[in-house]
This record gives C-alpha cells, structure tokens and sequence, in this order.
C-alpha cells in the first residue's frame, strides 16, 4: 500500500538514519521502537508527509488516506466539542454544498447550448458518482459514538474546545482521525493523556476497524494488544520484525547475541592477520600474502553490536522510615466545585506497607483525593496523615518544581545519601541522561527531561508515603521497568495513579475506583480489576 523507499535523514552532517525502506500493507499493525533520539518520530513524520527526507520517496501515500496525530496538539477554540469533531467529515460536507450549489445552478441556467453548461452538467456527474458511492453515514450518531469512546460526557459535546485541558483536545483531534476512517492510522505517543477505559476503546477500534496502523508508544500492554508487526530504528538502520513486542524482545535479544559471536569472531580473524603482517612484513617470500591480507582489512567493514541494554542496573528506594499503622485515612469527604460534585462521602483507610491503586476516567476526582490527602485543597469531611509520615509526592507538574538553576547533576546530588552517591551517573544515564546532559540546567531542558530528572529525585529521597500521580508519560520502556522494580520492593506506602496497565500490573494490592461522585473499594489486584473491567468496558462501550 505505502512503501518507503531508501530513507535518509541527516542534520548538519550527521547521519539520523539511512538506506531505510519497507513496505506498510493494508492491515499492518506496526509498532516503530528505538530508544530516544533514534529518529522514530521523524521517520513517522516523513510518512505522514509533515517533513520531508534528505534523500529517498514515500510512495502510494497519495491515494492512500493518512491520517497522523502528532504528540503535541491543540485544536482551536472557536467551536464546540462536536463542531471540532465532526471536521472530520469536512470533505464530505463540502462535497455536499458543492452539489447541492450545482444543481441550483443548473435548476436556474438555460443556457443548454453553451460551453459552460456542459462543464457544469460534466462536474455535477463525476462529483455525484464520487459522493454517492461513499457509504451512507449518520455523521452525528457516529461523532458521538467516537467522543463518549475516548471519555466524553453527553452534557460535554456543547461546550467550547477552549473550556479543556490539552490532554482533553488531543482525545477530541484522536476523534477526528478515527472518524475519517484512513488507510493508515499514525499515532505518535497516543495514550499518554487518556485514561484507562479510553485506552481499552482505541485498543479496540485499531484492532477491529482500523486498517493498517503505525504506533509509537512506551505503553507496552497497548503496543503488545494492538500490533502484530515492530520495526525498530537503530544505529541509522532498521530491523524488521512480523512479531509483537514482547515477541520482538526475544528476537532483538538472539540478534545481539549472533551480533557479539560474529564480532568477536571478526575481532580474532582481524588480530591473527594483524599478527601475520607483523610477522611477515618485510619477508620477501611472503609479500604478496603481505600485501592480500592488508587490502583485506582496510576494505572490511566491521560488525556492530547494537546499543548495549544496561536494563540490569537496579534502583532501590532508600530504607522508609516507619510510619503510624495507618499512614491516610479519609472520612465523609466531599469535594464540589460550584454545583459540579467531585466526589460525595467518600472514605478510605490505607494501612502502613499497602500498595493501592486510585483508578478512573479522567475528571472523576483521582488527583483531587490526592491533593486533599496532602492538605492543598478544603474539603468537607476529614483526611488525616498518621504518625511520623514522610510524603514523597510526584505530581503531574513535578518538573515546573524544580530549581531551574541547579544542573541536573546538582539537582540529584543535594538529596542522594550514602553510597548512591557514587552511583549518580550511572543513574542518571539510566534515565537518559548521558554525557554532557548531566551539566546543563534545568532551565534549558524539555518537558519530557524535566519529567525524568524529578522522577529520578524522588527516587533517591528517603520516605514512607509515595503518591505518583501519572509518573510514567515521559518514561520509555526501560525507565518505567526500573522504576516499576523500585516500586515492587518499596517497603513503605504506595497510592499509585497512572492509565498504564502494564506499569500497574503487580504494583498493588487494593483498588480505589472513582467513578459517578462515588470513591468505591476494591480488595482485588489491580490486575484482577483491570481484567474484570477490561471485559465490562469494552462490552458498554459497543453497546
């Protein structure tokens, strides 16, 4: 359907990647991997046509509809909810008032002889054989079913893009994409900002009514649900790979291994012809086979082993002081802005050493709870921290926290302790942070940086209560394992909310769902609930 054709991409004369082709078929489910920086997102741009390469073609994007959502995006804020989504059909619409304009013309026009009028009669025909052969659609039924899908309420589709957060704009542009029905789907980071019950509608829709999909995302259940192909971009190359991801990890790790024998193979053919040169040289008898060898070395080209997965490196939180036998309770609290209730007697008891999970669409009261647990808002009803608790809170604007004149070495070094104080840089390389990266101030860092430099703080500071509210978004997949491992032997308190199931899978014991102004208890695994609701929401949803 789209090849690509002999990709390079180069920036002030170093290479990005080269020499990359591949063919995307109709039901193609690809997910592009690579650590950061590799290029996946460029390359996905390339295929969508928002930049253009150095060298090399896409071919067959122009007959083929590509619909692409980038990380960041906002919609515009002059119209409503279902206004914005409902441009998806904007092609349709026009195409709609353009026939319904011709054939007024031709009601009015006698002019049946004339040049002009033959051209119209030649428009509305090849027009008309376009719009009638598209499949009759009811367009609003179909926008609404796409907004509540991806979490939208019905008292929502009225109210202006500009009343929500960006997280909310990208679901209403996600909408719109699904909505045009593409030949292929390109989602850059897609499930960062929806929550879990959204994330299990799109896994839904790209498995059964998508066409072909190009994914990149740190969300491993979501990539492992939905693909069934991985093209990883490394080292300016890729490999390709018909497989899943978990399935891709196996192969990758057999690739590396034939990698390292072929190399070190290559490396003793290159150390005993060396030795003959060396031996040789000079000997008259020898010189031709002197001479054959050399050649033989400076035209060689020498094996590469991919990056070296450094995934065995392991954080531990330090030990967590001990803390009351209760570290949180909440009793009857109510939280209500204006006449919109939050939450409505809600109640919770958290005992020392409990995992617990705070699960729920967005906008239910999950970051609410946890800023009333904290003390940052009023609320009716009483929260009450329990003795000598120590709070380690990571908030979804943890990274506007921190001290924007610190480098990103001096920022984990005034509050690592004892012996990790030697192991800083290897910790901060596990984060992606390598090299010079560790001198710069935080003020020149992006978003996603800033992130992972806070994470990397919490890590290090000794607590015994941990409120993580979304921590994963800017963590590729080995951060998130090595802050999941961290996480699993904390010997303290852990109130956990992220949309990520894969991270959340193990990680807790008791499940508080907040759902319709209601905080309800769960005494499951997060994992049994998330089974249990998986089935449940899908089966709601295509109701």
């Amino acid at each position: 359907m789209i090849s690509v054709d002999n990709l390079a991409v180069e920036f002030n004369g170093s290479t990005l990647f080269s020499n990359v082709s591949f063919v995307i078929n109709p039901t193609d489910k690809i997910a592009l991997m690579g650590k950061n920086g590799a290029g996946k997102s460029t390359m996905m741009k390339i295929v969508a046509g928002e930049t253009k390469p150095t060298r090399g073609s896409i071919g067959g994007a122009k007959e083929a509809v590509i619909a692409y959502l980038p990380q960041h995006l906002l919609t515009e804020d002059n119209c409503t909810v279902v206004e914005e989504t409902a441009k998806a059909f904007k092609q349709v619409f026009a195409m709609k008032a353009e026939m319904d304009d011709l054939n007024k013309q031709l009601e009015t026009r006698t002019d049946y002889e004339s040049e002009g009028y033959m051209k119209l009669i030649e428009r509305v025909s090849d027009l008309g054989e376009k719009y009638y052969a598209l499949e009759e659609v009811n367009y609003e039924a179909e926008v609404e079913k796409a907004l509540k899908g991806l979490g939208f309420k019905q008292e929502d589709f009225t109210r202006q893009t500009s009343e929500f957060s960006g997280g909310w704009r990208m679901r209403i542009e996600l909408a719109k994409i699904l909505l045009q029905k593409p030949d292929l789907i390109l989602l850059d980071e897609p499930t960062n900002h929806i929550d879990i019950e959204s994330v299990i509608w799109l896994e839904d829709f790209l498995v059964n009514k998508a066409n072909a999909v190009m994914v990149i995302s740190h969300d491993r259940a979501f990539i492992d649900n939905i693909t069934n192909r991985t093209i990883e971009v490394t080292m300016g190359r890729i490999y390709d790979y018909k497989a899943n991801y978990t399935h891709y990890l196996q192969l990758r790790q057999e690739r590396r291994a034939h990698q390292i024998k072929a190399y070190e193979e290559q490396q003793k053919m290159i150390a005993d012809n060396k030795a003959f040169i060396e031996r040789f040289k000079g000997t008259y008898s020898k010189t031709n086979q002197v001479a054959s060898r050399e050649r033989m070395l400076e035209k060689l080209e020498i094996i590469e082993i991919d990056e070296i997965d450094n995934s065995a490196l392991k954080l531990r939180f330090p030990p967590a002081p001990r803390s009351g036998d209760y570290p949180v309770t909440v009793k009857d609290v109510s939280k209500a802005y204006g006449d919109h209730v939050v939450f409505n007697n809600a109640n919770m008891s958290i005992a020392r050493g409990e995992k617990v999970s705070f699960v729920g669409r967005n906008g239910e009261g999950k970051s609410t709870m946890i800023k009333a647990i904290l003390g940052e808002i009023d609320v009716q009803g009483s929260c009450e921290l329990g003795h000598n608790v120590k709070v380690g809170y990571f908030a979804q604007n943890q990274a506007a926290l921190l001290d924007p004149e610190l480098t990103v070495f001096q920022t984990v070094d005034e509050v690592a302790e004892g012996d990790i104080r030697t192991q800083i840089k290897n910790i901060l390389g596990r984060f992606m942070f390598k090299g010079d990266d560790i001198d710069k101030k935080v003020s020149v860092l992006s978003g996603g940086e800033k992130t992972r430099l806070a994470m990397v703080k919490l890590l290090l500071e000794p607590v015994n209560l941990l409120i993580l509210d979304e921590p994963t978004n800017h963590l590729d997949l080995k951060s998130k394992d090595v802050l999941k491992e961290a996480l699993s032997t904390f010997d303290g308190t852990l109130i956990l909310v992220s949309h990520d199931r894969d991270f959340l899978q193990g990680l807790s014991q008791k499940v508080f769902e907040f759902k319709d102004q209601r905080v309800i208890e769960h005494f499951e695994t997060i994992d049994a609930f998330l089974e249990r609701n998986r089935i449940k929401s899908i089966a709601e949803i295509n109701l």
